[in-house]
């Protein structure tokens, strides 16, 4: 977005507040926005890829802890990586190359790499990448409200797409995600935010010992280019039947195919119930913090990835090192690959057919 488009706030609110934190390589202005619960949550959430950066969030022993992995400074979210941000025009991978058709007619989008066999979290014209208009809203539940257009061939993407993504902090010690796209063209579309949750405190150790729940019956498996097969299939009898709560270290290793081609987790899971509803998708709690985080979504889906790095590492926040499985991502999704997968819920919008989702983490203590 250009830079008139920033949104001239005042420096100091109850509780909600701006300040600059850096310039584009285009040379426009980055801010940061603090939102204050009444509960002692708070979340730090950037104008650049809507990324959500800092989660701030009481510990048993009342002390505060940052629950997400990520970067100090707006240069590191500009040079690369996804921490925290929003995920689109399309979360996961579009196979078949990155084409897919619409209408009858063929898409190819834009690849960095022309042999790549998919296009990933939106390719070329990423969210996470693109700056966003923003409004402020005070109050008892403090709101930031981002908007962004992409316009008709972005990444070759058809069609405009106006999207807004609002992050609300509830009274119930939540920070709730409200995802709405609009176009007046028939186009696709498919939002996340993906945040690495470490509920242990951001660089202190792997999640091994944290207890994971989440309320999928189903799963989508994916062939070794983690690319989705099509099959919807039953979690009995497999690792990923997380129906009762189950120490993630008990996983994160096993011979499995669908886990040791990838490492760990990275996997979709079908929540139960009514899409559309807003209803519970995930649980997870960490022994030592004693905090326990709530997912609940209006979404059809939600993606577990275990942070799988390998032997790679990445600096942090503090110049701390991040290492492999020291995060778990929880991104509500629709179907992945829809576009390609007829049997999936379709992921098409248009005129008529606006997308509106919504999640909530909602945070307390395990005594």
């Amino acid at each position: 977005m250009a830079a008139a488009l920033l949104f001239s706030a005042p420096a100091k609110a109850e509780n909600i507040t701006v300040q600059d934190w850096g310039v584009t390589e285009k040379g426009a202005t980055v801010q940061l926005y603090t939102l204050k619960g009444a509960r002692g949550l708070e979340a730090r959430i950037t104008n650049y890829g809507a990324v959500l950066s800092d989660l701030i969030v009481p510990t048993r022993d009342g002390k505060k802890v940052d629950v997400l992995l990520g970067f100090d400074n707006f240069k590191d979210y500009e040079r690369g990586g996804i921490y925290g941000g929003l995920v689109g025009r399309y979360v996961g991978r579009i196979s078949k190359g990155g084409s897919f058709t619409l209408n009858g007619k063929t898409h190819q989008l834009q690849k960095a790499n022309p042999a790549a066999k998919f296009v990933i979290h939106g390719g070329t014209a990423a969210f996470h990448k693109k700056l966003w208009y923003a409004e402020m809203k005070d109050g008892p539940e403090p709101s930031l409200m981002l908007t962004v257009a992409s316009p008709d061939g972005d990444g070759g993407y058809p069609g405009l797409l106006v999207t807004t993504v609002t992050y609300t902090m509830t009274r119930d010690n939540g920070l709730k995600i409200d995802y709405q796209a609009v176009s007046p063209d028939v186009t696709i579309a498919n939002l996340t935010n993906h945040a690495y949750f470490a509920l242990q405190g951001e660089g202190n150790g792997d999640i091994a010992n944290q207890t994971l729940q989440v309320f999928a019956d189903r799963f989508t498996p994916q062939d070794a280019d983690n690319l989705v097969t099509g099959e919807i299939a039953s979690v009995d009898g497999t690792p990923f039947d997380f129906r009762k709560p189950k120490r993630v270290g008990e996983v994160l290793t096993l011979p499995d195919p669908q886990i040791a081609m990838r490492g760990g987790l990275d996997i979709s899971m079908i929540v139960n119930g009514k899409p559309g509803t807003m209803r519970p998708a995930a649980k997870m709690s960490d022994p030592g913090t004693g905090i326990v985080m709530e997912v609940l979504t209006t979404q059809p889906a939600i993606q577990l990835y275990s942070n799988n790095i390998g032997t790679r590492t990445v600096v942090g926040k503090g110049g701390k090192t991040y290492l492999t499985y020291y995060s778990m991502s929880l991104e509500t999704e629709g179907y992945l690959d829809a576009v390609n997968q007829p049997q999936f819920p379709s992921s098409t919008i248009g005129p008529g057919k606006p997308m509106h989702e919504t999640t909530l983490f909602r945070f307390g203590i395990v005594r």
